[in-house]
């Protein structure tokens, strides 16, 4: 049983206990209907209360059966709610913690709401990119009011419940500390015999001039979903509470939720909240696996990505030191990461108190011995071998036993860099990405000799950094970075073929990339992609790249930083402008080279990109590289600015077909660099299979 039923007096008790969140799936479900019934049965129960065990009334629908023919099977969420609010004694929700979705939709079937303080009330569905489907937009704003009710569904955002105290969603709010299940309890009793039972149904939504308020609402988040249709889809749903009689409100905003969960962006957002939480999960790790201690943390390089790595652990509460070779670079360092602080304050998004106390966390030393006792120390040095060898030979000299030392290299082989320590178990890969401080993405990378231990805790520590941690096995470039390499090299040899770098940058952005790949390079630096190039061209002289961007840094062009790269930038402005120079120098490249400069359409430079990225993500996933498709996509969704409505890489090809993919590859392979478009063999097989990735 998934709920416990007791009886305190005449008030029987439901207690819903499906940890963590008390997801309402099938056992829940029908063990609450039961538990309705069999306090309907009994003559001696007066009222009825529904509470949640643990740390939450409900957290609403339970995640493992999304997308299961049990979401569906009966009792469903629907049948508990009807059963609910069709007692013929008084029921009472007992809210606390966590109420959310369905949990919420719940609690508005009940006749009556007492809740504790501090508990988080939302219904979330629109990010899922649905809306909620049991209720929730016809009760709501009948307790809440039309523009407070409109406000949370659209957004999804949590409110306190002490925020809601004064409107018709609670009964009563519990003083601070009271226990909530004996106070409910005797409101349960107080109201017992009070007839007729209220039922938020029968209530009305007042709201002069509703018309117009709800036409400003639709043109506000028209203007702000963007590609998501379910925003708009939820102000249409509320306004069938204000507009229809509830049941031909409730039957409307059931054909609004069917559209939607079939919509592909849903689809897509759905996969990814999937994605996220599967992405911790590594088979031969289990749960119970021991993690390491982490209260001190190093940083050796207090440059650019060394000072947004710190910020993290300050940001987290925890103490971390800088180390650098000489003062300069560590007061820059240091006084580059008070200045970021200060900006988030003048910003509003941080009190000046709690910026004091993240900037008091962090400390500086050119001394390595300074750092012997921290927990983990995280190198992050300029990427060349030779520098991390000299590095983890100290850190191996001084760290105290037991500490991880960690490289936040993005290309070089971790099992190399293992190997320069006596203590290769104990060496890991946290490549963070810039800047450090706001990425989402950690690529956890596990060199063949990495302890369980050691990998469990640094995706623990990814969790406490509220980081995205996605696990990669040791490669060039592991999974982003290879997989831009291939991305990188098509947008270069578009460029050779007809393109210029605007607009392969607007085709991408219009597909939804956050940035495309010229206005991406001159963010990240030129010049590190051209070190990249020429250790490619000594270990890979039989991979082709184009030359254009060579030039480009032979230049001095190396974006941003130096206020040139593919664009041109003006002081203080990063706004990215059209180079004429630039334009030139590929124009005249293509003439160099012998190609015949040719008008290349959007389709053509979106599908070549992306596919790119696709046909080498199957390689990493068929090497083992990646556990899984859907750890690319979280790679991509968190890392490179894909659409996150297209819901990354592998699941795009998934949704576009793989014998589709595959067709259009075969097709760019009889083209001009042809040999970049030899098909994966997973990529053949699964089409050939009639399978996706994420099958």
């Amino acid at each position: 049983m998934s709920a416990e039923y007791q009886v305190h007096g005449a008030v029987a008790v439901i207690t819903l206990a499906n940890p963590p969140v008390n997801g309402l799936g099938l056992a829940t479900r029908t063990a609450a209907v039961a538990g309705i019934r069999q306090a309907l049965a009994d003559d001696a129960v007066k009222a009825i209360v529904i509470t949640g065990a643990g740390k939450a009334f409900s957290g609403g629908a339970d995640i493992k059966e999304f997308n299961s023919p049990k979401a569906l099977t009966e009792p469903t969420l629907h049948t508990l709610i009807n059963v609910v609010e069709q007692s013929t004694k008084p029921v009472v929700a007992a809210i606390h913690s966590v109420c959310m979705g369905g949990g919420l939709e719940l609690a508005l079937g009940c006749n009556y709401r007492v809740a504790a303080p501090g508990a988080q009330m939302a219904l979330p569905e629109v990010k899922l990119g649905i809306l909620p489907g049991a209720g929730g937009t016809q009760r709501l704003p009948r307790v809440l009011g039309l523009e407070m009710a409109l406000n949370m569904i659209v957004s999804g955002t949590p409110v306190a419940s002490e925020k809601l105290a004064g409107t018709a969603l609670f009964d009563e709010v519990t003083a601070p500390g009271a226990d909530l299940l004996q106070a409910v309890v005797a409101f349960a009793t107080k109201v017992a015999d009070v007839r007729p039972l209220p039922k938020v149904r029968e209530r009305k939504v007042d709201y002069p001039n509703h018309e117009a308020f709800l036409q400003f609402s639709r043109n506000t988040v028209k203007a702000m979903s963007g590609p998501f249709p379910a925003p708009l889809k939820c102000v249409d749903a509320v306004a069938a509470a204000v507009t229809m009689k509830f049941d031909d409100g409730l039957k409307y905003e059931r054909e609004l939720f069917m559209q939607l969960v079939q919509s592909p962006e849903s689809k897509a957002l759905r996969h990814a909240f999937f994605a996220e939480r599967v992405a911790s999960k590594v088979p031969d790790v289990p749960s119970d696996t021991p993690v390491r201690a982490i209260a001190r943390t190093a940083i050796v390089g207090a440059g650019t990505m060394g000072g947004g790595i710190a910020m993290n652990f300050a940001n987290a509460g925890i103490p971390v030191m800088l180390l650098e070779t000489k003062q300069e670079a560590l007061d820059k360092g240091l006084a580059t990461i008070r200045k970021n602080y200060e900006n988030t304050v003048k910003k509003g998004k941080l009190t000046q108190d709690k910026a004091e106390q993240r900037i008091a966390l962090v400390s500086g030393t050119l001394a390595y011995a300074d750092i012997a006792q921290a927990d983990i120390v995280i190198e992050a040095v300029f990427e060349e071998l030779g520098v991390k060898e000299t590095v983890f030979k100290q850190l191996d000299a001084v760290m105290k036993p037991g500490a991880i030392l960690a490289s936040n290299t993005s290309t070089l082989d971790l099992d190399k860099i293992a190997a320069f320590t006596q203590r290769p178990q104990d060496v890991i890969g946290t490549h963070f990405f810039s800047p450090a401080n706001v990425m989402k993405l950690l690529e956890i990378v596990r060199g063949k000799a990495t302890g369980k231990d050691v990998l469990a805790t640094a995706l623990a520590l990814s969790k406490k950094l509220k980081k995205t941690g996605v696990v990669s096995g040791v490669c060039d470039g592991f999974i982003g970075n290879r997989m831009i390499e291939q991305y990188s090299r098509q947008a270069g040899f578009l460029l050779e073929e007809g393109c210029l770098p605007e607009q392969v940058d607007k085709a991408v952005e219009k597909f939804g990339f956050a940035m495309g790949p010229f206005r991406m390079a001159d963010l990240a630096g030129n010049d590190i992609g051209w070190a990249i190039r020429k250790r490619r061209y000594v270990e890979k002289p039989e991979v082709t790249y184009s030359k254009t961007a060579d030039l480009l840094c032979e230049l001095g062009r190396f974006g941003q930083k130096t206020g040139a790269g593919w664009y041109d930038y003006k002081p203080g402005d990063r706004k990215a402008y059209a180079s004429e120079q630039v334009n030139a120098l590929i124009v005249r490249h293509s003439a160099d080279i012998g190609v015949t400069r040719r008008k290349i359409g959007d389709q053509e430079i979106v599908e070549r990109l992306v596919y790119a990225l696709v046909n080498e993500g199957a390689r990493i996933l068929e090497e083992g590289i990646a556990l899984r498709a859907s750890d690319i996509d979280m790679v991509y969704l968190t890392g490179y600015g894909f659409p996150l409505f297209r819901g990354g890489p592998m699941f795009y090809a998934d949704t576009v077909g793989l014998p589709n993919v595959l067709d259009t590859i075969n097709g760019y392979a009889k083209g001009r660099h042809g040999e970049a478009w030899t098909p994966a063999p997973l990529l053949v097989k699964l089409a050939g299979e009639g399978k996706g990735f994420n099958s």
